[in-house]
C-alpha cells in the first residue's frame, strides 16, 4: 500500500466523492471522523466506531502530551496498538487547544509556552516539537503547527497570525520531513489555511501553503462564532484557491447542515465534537433535526431514534429515562446513535455526488432536516 494518494471517482459541481488510500486503510470521502480526543471516542469502543461506518478517527495532541504523555504512548507500541484502533488517525497539532484550554504564558516566533489546565506544569509547544509529539503518538495523519486566529480580528491582527502559521508551516514540514525516518507506517502531512475571514489573507496563506507542499490542505480559523452563513461565504473563496488533487479539510464542523453545504463547496474531511459531547447531554441528530431526549414529551414514547439505528431496540422513553437519570448507557446509547447517524448523512453525500444528484439530496435533506417540508 502506498503511504498516502488522494483520488476522485465521482464530481457533482465543487463536491467529489473519492478515496485516500494509507498504509492502515482507505478513508472514503466525504469522511467525518468522530473525536477521540484523548485515546477514546468517547463512551465508545473501537469497534463500534468503526461499525457506525467510519475509515478514521482524529486524536488530539494536546491532551495525550499532557495525559499519558507521548513519549508513554511510544514506550506502549502507539496510539493504534494503545486504544486498539487498527485504521487511519488524524491527530490536530494543539495549536488550537493550547490558546484556548491551556494558561498561556508566552507567544512567540519559536512557540508557545504555556501551563497545562490539569496541574499547572510547564510546556512549550512549537512546530518542532509538535511534530516530534505526532510521529511518537504514530499518527497517520499530521496536522502542521499554526495559529487559530481569534474572531473577531482586525485585518491587521489576522494578517499577522496568518503570516506566522506559514512560517510555522515551512517549520513543521521541515521538521516533519527530518522525523520521516522513524515515523509510522506512512504518515502523511497536511497544511491548514488561515487568514480569518478575509479574501486576500486566505489567498496568500494558500500560497504560501502550496510552495511548501503538503498532501492535503486543512482551512482553519472557521465555525468560531461566525455563522454559517459568513462561513459559507469565506468557504466559496476559499475552496478555489486549495490544490484539486489534494484532500480539503475543513476542521471542528459541524452541525449536519453544515457539513452537507461545505461539500457541496468542495470539502473533503470533516470532524467535530458535536456527535459525541451533544449525545451524552441527552441532545440526537435526526433526519428531522435535532431533539433533546431530556424533553418530557419523550417520557412515554415508544417509538425509537431512528427504525434504522443500531440503537433502535431501546425506545425514545427508556432513552429520556436514562439520560434524565444520569445512568451512563443513557450517554453510550445516544452516543452511538449520533455517530451512526453522521455516517448516514456522509454515505448519502457520496451516494448522491456518485449519482449526480446532490443538489436534489442536499435540498431535500436541509428541508426535512429544518421542518420545512
Amino acid at each position: 500500500m502506498s503511504r498516502f494518494s488522494f483520488s476522485t471517482a465521482a464530481a457533482d459541481g465543487r463536491a467529489r466523492a473519492g478515496v485516500i488510500r494509507m498504509a492502515r486503510g482507505e478513508i472514503r470521502t466525504p469522511a467525518f471522523m468522530p473525536v477521540g480526543t484523548a485515546a477514546t471516542v468517547k463512551g465508545m469502543k473501537p469497534a463500534d466506531v468503526r461499525a457506525s461506518g467510519a475509515d478514521v478517527i482524529l486524536g488530539n495532541t494536546y491532551h495525550l502530551m499532557l495525559r499519558p504523555g507521548a513519549e508513554r504512548v511510544a514506550r506502549l507500541g502507539g496510539l493504534h496498538a494503545f486504544m486498539g484502533w487498527d485504521g487511519p488517525i488524524l491527530t490536530d497539532s494543539g495549536g488550537y487547544q493550547v490558546m484556548s484550554l491551556g494558561d498561556l504564558t508566552a507567544k512567540s516566533e519559536e512557540g508557545v509556552a504555556f501551563k497545562s489546565h490539569l496541574d499547572g506544569s510547564r510546556h512549550m509547544l512549537s512546530p518542532e516539537r509538535s511534530m516530534e509529539i505526532q510521529r511518537m503518538l504514530g499518527s497517520d495523519i499530521v496536522m502542521a503547527f499554526d495559529e487559530c486566529t481569534s474572531f473577531p480580528a482586525t485585518r491587521d491582527d489576522a494578517k499577522a497570525s496568518m503570516e506566522r502559521s506559514m512560517r510555522w508551516a515551512r517549520r513543521s514540514r521541515d521538521a516533519f520531513d527530518g522525523e520521516a525516518a522513524s515515523s509510522g507506517p506512512g504518515q502523511a502531512l497536511f497544511g491548514i489555511q488561515q487568514g480569518s475571514m478575509f479574501e486576500d489573507l486566505r489567498a496568500a496563506s494558500s500560497e504560501a501553503l502550496t510552495g511548501i507542499g503538503f498532501d492535503g490542505y486543512a482551512a482553519g480559523g472557521l465555525a468560531v462564532g461566525e455563522g454559517q452563513a459568513e462561513m459559507f461565504r469565506v468557504l466559496d473563496f476559499a475552496v478555489p484557491m486549495l490544490p484539486e488533487s489534494a484532500p480539503r479539510y475543513l476542521m471542528g464542523v459541524g452541525k449536519p447542515d453544515d457539513i452537507v453545504g461545505a461539500v457541496q463547496r468542495g470539502f473533503d474531511m470533516f470532524d467535530c465534537v458535536l456527535p459525541t459531547r451533544s449525545g451524552r447531554n441527552g441532545q440526537a441528530f435526526t433526519w428531522d433535526g435535532p431533539l433533546n431526549i431530556r424533553n418530557a414529551k419523550f417520557a412515554e414514547d415508544l417509538s425509537p431514534l431512528d427504525p434504522e439505528s443500531p440503537v433502535a431496540e431501546w425506545s425514545k422513553a427508556y432513552l429520556h429515562h436514562l439520560i434524565r437519570s444520569g445512568e451512563m448507557l443513557g450517554a453510550m446509547l445516544m452516543t452511538e446513535h449520533n455517530l451512526w447517524f453522521y455516517q448516514q448523512v456522509m454515505a448519502g453525500l457520496r451516494g448522491a455526488i456518485m449519482g449526480g444528484t446532490l443538489t436534489e439530496w442536499a435540498d431535500a435533506f436541509r428541508a426535512r432536516y429544518r421542518g420545512e417540508q
